[in-house]
């Protein structure tokens, strides 16, 4: 009897330990690039690859590549504003269908690397515009500058290819400032808010509130898709945390780091409050911590000054074109990224082709089998 009651216990244990195993690599799959699902939807419906390819684009604006991750921060912008999440969808649809039209690199359009300029595009024209939610001639702009998105990204590509550099967002931040000077404050069709520098003095001026300041890190993070909400912000956040831990902690390291640097500025308090001084740096924390670089501790203490660098140069510009009444959008942590990818010296050493980069884990165990491969390669050689 005891006997038998021992052997129910071990199968048991057996079972549960099988189903937890199970269970962990059913989430492993949902984690990373993904990339078996491409596989899985090469001979399926045009309607759902495409649905795949746009949320890999969503994910594309805080560079991840997880359609998971795009369905989780897609559902976090209809929270944030309903209007917004229509915008946002509209917008990498419409450059998705353009690429695919205009025979893009269909590695490119699978990747989503020609859906999150355009969804970049519309968010920040319905962010600007004065009309208020749901003024529908705004959807006429938001899919002709989502479109053009895809033409500059793809000539831009060509040259930059020459130095292993990626497009970036450099095509959203053309088109939006060019839409912003052509219509301007006063249009009749498409009015706008004009932007309000940081370094603007504050009217209100009242002490600062350290929790709101604290506040102001994880909406960091959500202000890289112009989404000024907590809730809609952490989820971002969790979708970031699906596709790489790692790049989550740089997003916030990078988004503390901004604030950080807003606060040695002096910088207007709701600058700091809403996070606006911080998505910069989490962006330029993110490129370097893992993403464009193996991750180690000389990239880390790299993506940290990435993060002050790309900060303090988004204060400097947002001051500069803010007295004309335009945001510098993300063009601090575009034109640092850049820079950085530029690198000579020790560091370009753990400098990843554009090509070849995937999600900081993948990056990191794949640097470690190569640099093991070399290892056993030279030892075998050994005389």
């Amino acid at each position: 009897m005891w006997m038998e009651t021992k052997t129910e216990m071990e199968k048991a244990s057996r079972s549960r330990a099988s189903l937890s195993r199970r269970v962990l690599n059913g989430l492993m799959l949902c984690t990373g690039d993904m990339e078996h699902l491409d596989k899985y939807m090469q001979d399926k419906w045009f309607v759902l690859q495409l649905l795949v390819w746009g949320l890999r684009g969503v994910t594309r604006v805080i560079l991840a590549n997880n359609p998971l991750s795009g369905a989780l921060i897609l559902a976090a912008l209809c929270w944030a504003s309903p209007w917004q999440g229509l915008l946002g969808a509209l917008g990498v649809l419409a450059s998705t269908l353009t690429a695919v039209i205009t025979g893009q690199e269909s590695a490119d359009v699978a990747g989503g690397l020609h859906g999150f300029n355009g969804m970049l595009v519309s968010l920040l024209m319905g962010v600007f515009s004065s009309a208020g939610d749901w003024y529908w001639w705004l959807l006429l702009p938001v899919c002709l500058g989502s479109a053009t998105c895809v033409f500059l990204s793809s000539g831009l590509s060509t040259f930059l290819d020459h130095w292993d550099l990626p497009a970036a967002v450099f095509p959203f931040n053309i088109i939006i400032v060019f839409y912003l000077l052509c219509t301007g404050t006063d249009n009749p069709y498409f009015p706008h808010h004009p932007a309000v520098p940081p370094g603007a003095l504050d009217h209100n001026d009242t002490k600062l509130v350290a929790v709101q300041v604290v506040r102001g890190i994880p909406l960091g993070v959500g202000q890289i898709y112009a989404c000024g909400a907590l809730g809609p912000s952490l989820l971002i956040l969790g979708a970031v945390v699906l596709y790489s831990p790692l790049l989550a902690v740089h997003a916030v390291l990078g988004s503390a780091v901004g604030t950080l640097a807003g606060l040695s500025m002096a910088v207007r308090h709701e600058s700091l409050y809403s996070g606006l001084s911080g998505f910069n740096g989490a962006l330029g924390c993110m490129a370097v911590g893992g993403l464009f670089f193996t991750f180690s501790w000389r990239t880390h203490l790299f993506a940290v000054a990435s993060a002050f660098f790309s900060a303090y140069a988004d204060i400097a510009l947002s001051n500069l074109l803010g007295t004309v009444g335009l945001p510098a959008c993300s063009w601090a942590a575009t034109l640092v990224a850049t820079l950085m990818l530029l690198l000579t010296g020790s560091l370009a050493a753990y400098r990843i082709p554009i090509g070849q980069a995937r999600a900081p884990e993948h990056n990191l165990r794949s640097r470690s089998q190569w640099e093991a491969g070399n290892t056993e390669e030279r030892e075998s050689t050994d005389v």
